[in-house]
C-alpha cells in the first residue's frame, strides 16, 4: 500500500451537488429576518388576545409555549426535510406562507373572538404555530446550502445561529419599544406579512424556482382588506390596549372608556360628580365619609383610566391636587382629546408604573391614595403585596386613607389575600360590597363582582360610610371587625416575592365594571 501523504476532507457540495451557490450575507439577512418575526408574531399576538382573553400570566404563558412549541417544531422538522429536499426549493415558500398567514392574522382572529369564540384558542395556536414553524425552518435550510465543506461545520453553524438569536432580539426590542407605541398591531403584522413576501419574491428571484410570490401577495392585500372591516376595530390602539370611547345610549355628555373590551371607566364631560359605576360610588363614599365635605386633598391615584375620581375630587372638593400614575400614554391623549380633561384642573397625570411612582411621592405627603389599576381582569401582581402596600402607607399622613378597587369571582381568594395582606400592613381595615358578591348571610355563597377595600391607620366612621353607600343607592354594605376576620380566614399574605395573583383570581363571572 502506497503511504498516505495528504488528505482533504470530504465536502458536503461532493456528496449533494448543486446546493451551494447561497453567499454568506444572504444567508445572514434570512435567518436574521426570520428569527426576527417570529418573535415579532408572539409579542404582536398577546396584543390581539387581550381584548378576548385578558392580559393574564395564563394569555401570556399559553403564547410563549406556542411559540417555544413553533420554533422547535419547525427547527426539527426543517432540518429532516432540508436532508431530503433540495432546501433552494423551501425557503421562498415559507418566508411566503407564512408571510400571507401573518397578514391573515388580525381579522381572522378578530372574527373568530366574534362570531366563533368556542374555537378562538385553536385559530390563534394556529396563527402563532404555522407562520413560527415555518419561518423557523428557514435556519436550518439556510445551514444546509451554506455547509459545503465539514471541515467548517463549526464556524457556519455557530455563526448562523448567532444570527438568528440577534435577529430574535431585534424583534423583541424593536416590537416592545418601538413598533407598538407607534402603529396598530394590525398594521405591524401587515407590514410584516408583506415584507415576508417580497423576502420571498427576492429570494426566488435569485434563484429562478418556484413562483407563487404574486398569489401570495393577493392574500396579503385581502387581508388588508379584511382588516379594515373585521370586527372589533380600536378607536385607538395605544401602547398597552384597544380603546374605544362610547357615548351614552339616547344622547347626553356621558362616555365609556373601553379598554380591551372592559368598560374601565365611565365619565360625564358636563357633570364630574355624576357617578355611573357603583363601585366609584362606594370610593365616594369613603372619601366623603372619611374628611370633612369640600375639604381639599392631596390625593395619589395608581391607575388612571378616564380619570373618574380625580375630576369628582376636583369638582366637590376645588383646590385637590390629584397626582395620577397612568402607564398607558395612549389613554392620557385619548383623556385630552376625547373625554375633556382641561388644563390646570389639578390633575396631574404622570405616564409612569404606579408603583415606581409611589416611590417618587416623599413620606407623609398624601392624604388619600386610591388603587385602580388593571391589568386585563386583574390587579398588576407588584401592586397587590405587602411590600407595595409599604409604599402606600408611608406616603400618606398619619390620618391618610387608601382605598382600592379589587375584582374576583368564585371563591374570592385573591380578594382575601388582598385583605389579609392590607391587614398586615395597616391597624384598620373594611370591605365594601354587595352581601351577595361577598357571600355574607347564612349559606349565603359568594359571587363576586366589584369589591372596595379600605385600609387606614386611623379609624375611619364606617357608619357614615355605610350612610354614605345607602345616599349613594349601592346596594352595597361595610364589613369589618370580626365578620371580616372571619371571611378572610387564614388566607396567606402576598409579598414580592410569592404573589400568585393570577392564580388566586376568579376573573369569570357577570360582566362588571372594570375600573376608573
Amino acid at each position: 500500500m502506497p503511504p498516505v501523504t495528504g488528505s482533504s476532507s470530504p465536502s458536503v457540495a461532493e456528496s449533494t451537488p448543486g446546493r451551494a451557490g447561497l453567499g454568506p450575507r444572504a444567508a445572514a439577512v434570512l435567518v436574521f429576518v426570520s428569527s426576527a418575526a417570529v418573535l415579532v408574531v408572539e409579542i404582536v399576538a398577546l396584543r390581539l388576545l387581550a381584548p378576548y382573553l385578558g392580559l393574564t400570566l395564563e394569555t401570556s404563558t399559553m403564547v410563549i409555549g406556542i411559540a417555544l412549541s413553533a420554533i422547535a417544531f419547525g427547527s426539527w422538522l426543517g432540518g429532516h426535510v432540508a436532508d431530503q429536499v433540495d432546501p433552494r426549493r423551501l425557503i421562498g415558500p415559507s418566508l411566503g406562507v407564512s408571510g400571507a398567514v401573518v397578514a391573515l392574522t388580525p381579522a381572522v382572529l378578530r372574527s373568530t373572538a366574534e362570531w366563533a369564540p368556542v374555537v378562538l384558542l385553536l385559530v390563534a395556536g394556529l396563527t402563532i404555530l404555522v407562520p413560527g414553524a415555518l419561518l423557523s425552518a428557514v435556519t436550518p435550510f439556510v445551514t444546509k446550502l451554506r455547509l459545503t465543506s465539514l471541515a467548517e461545520t463549526g464556524t457556519v453553524v455557530g455563526r448562523l445561529s448567532g444570527v438568528g438569536t440577534v435577529g430574535a432580539i431585534v424583534g423583541t426590542v424593536l416590537t416592545g419599544f418601538v413598533l407598538v407605541s407607534r402603529l396598530p398591531v394590525s398594521g405591524i403584522l401587515l407590514g410584516l406579512g408583506a415584507l415576508l413576501v417580497a423576502g420571498s419574491a427576492w429570494f426566488e428571484w435569485r434563484t429562478r424556482g418556484w413562483n407563487g410570490a404574486p398569489a401570495l401577495t393577493l392574500v396579503v392585500v385581502a387581508g388588508g382588506l379584511a382588516t379594515a372591516v373585521a370586527p372589533g376595530e380600536c378607536d385607538v390602539e395605544t401602547e398597552y390596549h384597544c380603546a374605544r370611547v362610547v357615548a351614552d345610549p339616547g344622547g347626553g355628555d356621558g362616555r365609556t372608556l373601553v379598554l380591551d373590551g372592559l368598560r374601565h371607566s365611565h365619565v360625564d364631560l358636563a357633570d364630574p360628580t355624576r357617578l355611573k359605576f357603583a363601585y366609584v360610588r362606594a370610593i365616594a363614599s369613603v372619601v366623603d365619609a372619611a374628611f370633612p365635605a369640600r375639604q381639599p386633598l392631596a390625593a395619589h391615584h395608581v391607575g388612571g383610566g378616564g380619570l373618574t375620581l380625580p375630576r369628582y375630587l376636583a369638582a366637590t372638593r376645588p383646590g385637590t391636587h390629584s397626582v395620577v400614575s397612568e402607564i398607558d400614554g395612549g389613554v392620557v391623549r385619548i383623556n385630552h382629546d376625547r373625554l375633556g380633561l382641561r388644563p390646570r384642573a389639578g390633575i396631574d397625570v404622570r405616564v409612569e408604573d404606579g408603583r415606581l411612582g409611589l416611590r417618587r411621592l416623599d413620606t407623609g405627603s398624601r392624604d388619600l391614595v386610591v388603587g385602580d389599576a388593571f391589568g386585563g381582569v386583574s390587579v398588576p401582581w407588584h401592586l397587590t403585596t405587602a411590600e407595595a402596600m409599604s409604599e402606600v402607607r408611608r406616603v400618606l399622613d398619619a390620618d391618610g386613607v387608601y382605598v382600592a378597587n379589587l375584582i374576583d369571582h368564585g371563591d374570592l381568594d385573591f380578594a382575601r389575600a388582598e385583605v389579609a395582606t392590607l391587614a398586615g400592613t395597616f391597624a384598620h381595615v373594611a370591605v365594601l360590597g354587595e352581601p351577595a358578591g361577598l357571600g355574607l348571610g347564612p349559606g349565603a355563597e359568594a359571587q363576586g363582582g366589584n369589591l372596595v377595600v379600605l385600609a387606614s391607620d386611623r379609624r375611619v366612621d364606617l357608619r357614615a360610610v355605610q350612610r354614605e353607600l345607602e345616599a349613594r343607592d349601592t346596594g352595597w354594605r361595610v364589613t369589618s371587625g370580626e365578620e371580616l376576620d372571619s371571611w378572610t380566614g387564614a388566607a396567606e399574605r402576598l409579598t414580592d416575592d410569592h404573589a400568585p395573583v393570577d392564580q388566586l383570581l376568579q376573573p369569570y363571572g357577570p360582566q362588571r365594571d372594570q375600573g376608573h
